[in-house]
């Protein structure tokens, strides 16, 4: 594949760098309308019970307060927020506001006043009389026969298996089984724009909504469905994001919001403080999970089994989801000939599950990689040649039924990180002996690119090439700060050969944009997003040409395209700018440049990521200090390399948060401990190290110039490597994350115990 790009693989600057930097943005928490109500919702403090009585007089009568909501006054229509287009369903069980508190978190009721001072002392009066149930704060707890039930129909809110082979049969006659049971918690988004979301009803009834989120039609379709409402009433408009990593994906307080615009008759921001940010909105799922592997004594895996019990909190949202999302990932990195995978989702009476970066891969790799490193040292083999003895390769097939893997290059990534980390050498050297000890591990992860062989997966763009040497690319993209309309930019500039800055492309706006049927989600922004931009761009360029030869009298293959001018390659003295051409197209010609693209995902390859960690541990406090990470990532081409670089550091330090500090605390009342950044801990800047990038460039077949995604697989690998790193520094077995000073220090002392 060729890699003689004008803008494909360069550091482009993003679109609204300046903007941001100078505090020109406004982000939805900014807006101000004409007569703008504010309103905060009350989250029940504690985990189950039901509601026997609200006394909200005392709110009401305070001076500024417009009105105080409770579950009496919401439509009795439920919905499930991870919905996303119709012709899906999932259990619906969510209301506006609850009739019941499922967990620490849940809505209770919420308050519309005229400033948010009155709006948080308001809060503070109403009086909720609550009848406590026994609480579910655990799957241990879900799975108990004589457990309370937190929804009608059980706490096993899903099951379901994959296989292929006869694992069952060779785990049975094996004289060795590696067995080992991984823990993951739950882990907050952490993003620095807490939830908001602004709505505002006009004179005709319809609802506009402001929100930094993912996906504008599921809003869109979500509050439809809560409100019962037509689509076309509703307009979702994507504003700027401060940040979601899968926490603004689903619909949490759209429709909340929408329902307080109409109720109030006037426009209304609902705004979110951290505390009820990490406890009402959404979690990375927790897992349990059990892994039992069988390998030949040259290393050859011979069978796994692989049983996952999923947290997905108080409400079902994407219980089925996660667990198939794990699923399906343990099939794409090893090849397995004898593979079971069982995943079961249990209700908790804690707070909900939903997406998260990485979407049910730092959990099934947390797993795996953690009971990999174990075969190998049962084996007495290193770890990353073990691993190389079983990857699959380009071009394999999935062994379930599933897309094939593509242009797989997972074995180019251990042998790439292996040599540049100096892997052999540090993990022969010397093993330390006194208070610090240092330990190196790596471990691989694999994702995808959409939802191509699972869900529809098609988006549609219109381009336009304006009179004054613009190019205007409309679609349903949402940028969440990574770059997204920068991507685009260059995509369709090198398809142009124009400037990227005069490619002008608006986010999401129901109203405005084309339709896009699963939006920022399932790492398909690049490969399917771009995907369809690189289509549409060159359908734009076949008209030019040919409207151009028109134009100028000669055969197409005389028009030269290059630095947005163009000329017949005989008659080089008369060059057109795209504007001054589009101008003679539309005088001369009568009509226009501008293309409206419906894109189908071809395929869903796999995106492959290896880590290599070096830690150095304290044997006296516990604490575990990263020197340094080293991530080596298959992604086909990089459209903009300081993008991707920057996405594989920021991957990397919600995974190191994931090994050693993120944990939503929940202890077995239910109450959550960690309610704000002082006892939530995430990694702080001193706290990082270097993360050293690396990337394997091969190409992939249907992706845009070759690309391939890198947004979530970049957050599984490196929590892995670290517990591998620990244990190999202290020759442990820790295999519950994170791995906080506690549970360090136990791990010795019961290593100890054991000698």
């Amino acid at each position: 594949m060729s890699k003689d790009f004008k803008y494909i693989g360069k550091s482009i600057v993003k679109h609204d760098v300046r903007e941001k930097a100078t505090g020109k943005i406004k982000y939805a928490g900014d807006m101000k309308l004409d007569g703008m109500l504010y309103a905060k919702m009350l989250l029940s403090d504690v985990a189950h019970a039901n509601i026997v009585n609200i006394d909200t007089s005392k709110a009401e009568a305070l001076p500024g307060v417009v009105r105080v909501f409770t579950h009496r006054d919401v439509p009795n229509n439920y919905y499930n927020s991870h919905k996303w287009y119709r012709g899906i369903d999932f259990p619906r069980d969510e209301l506006i506001l609850s009739k019941k508190a499922r967990h620490v978190g849940d809505r209770i009721a919420a308050v519309v006043a005229k400033d948010m001072v009155t709006v948080e002392r308001a809060l503070s009066l109403i009086e909720v009389e609550y009848e406590e149930l026994p609480v579910i704060a655990s799957i241990d707890d879900a799975m108990k026969e004589d457990a309370v039930q937190i929804h009608e129909d059980g706490n096993k809110a899903f099951e379901k298996s994959l296989q292929c082979g006869d694992s069952g049969k060779v785990i049975r006659e094996a004289k060795q089984v590696f067995e080992d049971v991984v823990t993951t918690p739950k882990q907050h988004h952490a993003a620095m724009e807490t939830h908001i979301c602004v709505a505002a009803e006009d004179h005709f009834g319809n609802i506009t909504i402001w929100s930094p989120c993912q996906v504008v039609f599921q809003v869109q379709l979500i509050v439809s469905e809560a409100l019962d409402m037509p689509l076309d009433n509703i307009r979702v408009i994507k504003s700027i994001m401060g940040g979601s990593f899968g926490g603004k994906g689903q619909p949490i307080l759209e429709p909340i919001c929408a329902f307080l615009t109409k109720g109030t008759g006037a426009p209304v921001k609902l705004v979110t403080d951290r505390t009820q940010s990490i406890i009402g909105m959404r979690s990375r799922n927790a897992s349990k999970t059990r892994v039992k592997t069988v390998v030949d004594s040259e290393g050859k895996i011979l069978a796994r089994d692989i049983d996952a019990l999923i947290d997905i909190g108080a409400y079902y949202t994407n219980g089925s989801a996660v667990p198939m999302a794990m699923a399906k990932k343990s099939f794409r990195m090893y090849k397995i000939d004898n593979q079971t995978f069982n995943g079961t989702s249990y209700f908790t009476n804690t707070v909900v599950g939903g997406a998260c970066r990485g979407y049910g891969s730092p959990q099934i790799h947390a797993a795996t990689e953690i009971n990999i490193d174990n075969v190998a040292r049962g084996l007495k083999m290193d770890p990353a040649k073990l691993r190389l003895k079983n990857f699959v390769k380009p071009y394999d097939k999935d062994p379930i039924g599933g897309p094939d893997l593509g242009n797989a290059r997972i074995i180019d990534c251990v042998e790439r990180g292996m040599e540049v980390f100096e892997w052999e050498k540090k993990r022969n050297r010397a093993k330390d002996k006194g208070r610090f000890v240092r330990g190196v591990g790596m471990a691989c992860a694999a994702h995808g690119n959409g939802y191509h062989g699972a869900f529809p997966d098609f988006i549609t763009m219109s381009l336009r090439m304006t009179n004054d040497d613009r190019v205007i690319l409309k679609s349903g993209i949402h940028d969440q700060g990574c770059g997204t309309v920068t991507t685009m930019q260059q995509i369709v500039a090198e398809v142009l050969d124009i400037y990227p800055k005069k490619v002008i492309v608006p986010q999401a706006d129901t109203a405005l944009s084309p339709y896009d049927s699963a939006g920022t989600q399932a790492s398909r922004v690049t490969f399917v997003c771009g995907g369809c931009a690189k289509k549409t761009a060159e359908l734009a360029k076949e008209k030019l040409i040919s409207k151009s030869a028109v134009i100028f009298g000669c055969p197409e293959e005389r028009v030269v395209i290059e630095d947005g001018y163009i000329w017949d390659e005989d008659n080089k003295g008369i060059k057109l700018s795209f504007g001054e051409m589009i101008v003679k197209i539309q005088n001369e010609l009568e009509d226009d440049i501008e293309i409206t693209h419906t894109y189908k995902s071809p395929a869903n390859p796999g995106v492959y990521a290896a880590n290599f960690v070096e830690v150095e541990v304290d044997r006296f406090t516990g604490l575990v200090n990263v020197l340094d990470v080293l991530a080596v990532h298959d992604i086909g081409q990089a459209i903009n390399r300081g993008f991707v670089e920057g996405q594989v550091q920021g991957g990397a330090h919600m995974s190191i948060g994931l090994a050693l500090s993120e944990e939503i605390k929940i202890d077995g009342k239910g109450r959550v401990g960690t309610l704000n950044f002082s006892k939530y801990h995430v990694i702080n800047a001193p706290d990082m190290p270097n993360v050293r990038v690396e990337l394997i460039e091969d190409g992939e077949d249907y992706g845009p110039f070759g690309a391939k995604s890198v947004g979530e697989v970049c957050a599984a690998a490196t929590a892995p490597a670290i517990i591998n790193a620990i244990n190999d520094a202290l020759d442990v077995n820790i295999t519950d994350l994170p791995a906080t000073p506690e549970r360090v220090l136990k791990a010795i002392k019961e290593e100890k115990e054991n000698l």
